[in-house]
């Protein structure tokens, strides 16, 4: 049943994007200097998680490589490489110009310097998840390289510069921005019939089953990718010929299960300290569970960072925050529950 796995994986970048033409457009429209030779500004794109923006940022990079020879680019997924070396050394990485550089004790500013004496074609560096950045200063650096042109993807803006300097903020102050809303489940059936018409055989899944999915998705492709991901599975070990209502049903919290876990695995160490505490508690109010962070780490994170922890935890449905800030408390989300 499952002829091309790649397309059935959340992280793929298909080849047509659907319903995403507007915010392409427009991201085209912000580089476009780059194909001149001319560093573009700055973009923001912003909105909730699973509606496209990592998806589009890549796309629309690589649509731009493929039609002007003279144009590079690198993706760092800011999850994953959080500190300032981690981010500066992916980029780096990326151009080629790692191989005699020590991870353990290069300084910052070798790396820095690396980035300055780059003479190769304009790169647009994607930073993902850019609100993730233990430091904003990142940001500056690369700002301040001609070289390279930045699109920053964000769930938030507010979360993006809550570690920002007046400095920065001001630099960053004139980006596009380019906000992207909730997929409808119209939208959402369509982007799940184009997997399944890439990735599965002739007839394995209905449009009223992948409509079914959309809806339990919320709005949330990484979701509803899953969940077909799931019923394709489920079907395959069962060698059934197409995929059941009864197989749907049951791949909906399975879906719904996979995206929780690999979301958690993500987390930084600090991240996961902190869902930890609450995972133990049941429900906590931000001050005690700061004060259990800062007893359960060595080098704890500001409050402040601690609360950016939080919100992105909540944005990414890890926890849920009830109450109003003055009686605030956090609980985590179990992940085949119905979060409405």
């Amino acid at each position: 049943m499952i002829e091309d796995a790649r397309v059935l994986r959340a992280e793929f970048v298909p080849h047509e994007l659907e319903h995403r033409d507007g915010e392409v457009t427009h991201l085209s429209q912000v580089l476009e200097p780059v194909t001149r030779g001319e560093p573009a500004g700055p973009a923001i794109i912003t909105g909730p998680s699973g509606v496209g923006k990592t998806c589009v940022a890549r796309y629309t990079v690589e649509q731009l490589r493929e039609q002007h020879l003279d144009v590079a680019s690198q993706y760092v997924n800011c999850w994953q490489n959080y500190s300032r070396f981690r981010a500066l050394y992916r980029v780096l990485e990326g151009l080629g110009k790692t191989v005699d550089i020590h991870r353990q004790s290069t300084p910052h500013d070798e790396l820095l310097e690396r980035l300055r004496q780059y003479d190769g074609p304009p790169c647009v560096v994607v930073l993902d998840e850019a609100d993730q950045l233990e430091s904003a200063d990142v940001l500056y650096d690369l700002h301040a390289l001609s070289a390279f042109s930045l699109v920053l993807i964000a769930n938030r803006e507010a979360d993006l510069f809550a570690g920002a300097d007046d400095r920065l903020r001001s630099r960053l102050r004139g980006s596009e921005r380019i906000g992207f809303d909730r997929y409808g489940i119209d939208q959402l059936t369509s982007i799940l019939q184009a997997r399944a018409r890439w990735g599965l055989t002739e007839g394995a899944v209905t449009t009223d089953q992948l409509r079914d999915i959309a809806d339990a998705a919320a709005g949330d492709a990484r979701v509803a990718i899953s969940i077909l991901r799931s019923a394709a599975r489920r079907a395959q070990r069962t060698t059934a010929a197409t995929i059941t209502d009864e197989i749907v049903t049951e791949a909906v919290p399975a879906g719904r299960s996979a995206v929780h876990r690999r979301t958690l695995d993500t987390l930084t160490p600090h991240q996961r300290a902190v869902y930890e505490i609450v995972e133990d508690a049941g429900r906590i109010d931000p001050s005690t569970l700061y004060r259990r962070y800062r007893e359960a780490v060595d080098d704890p994170k500001t409050d402040r960072t601690v609360r950016n922890y939080l919100g992105k935890m909540v944005q990414y449905d890890l926890l849920a925050a009830e109450g109003t800030s003055r009686d605030r408390r956090y609980r985590v989300v179990e992940p085949t529950a119905d979060e409405g």
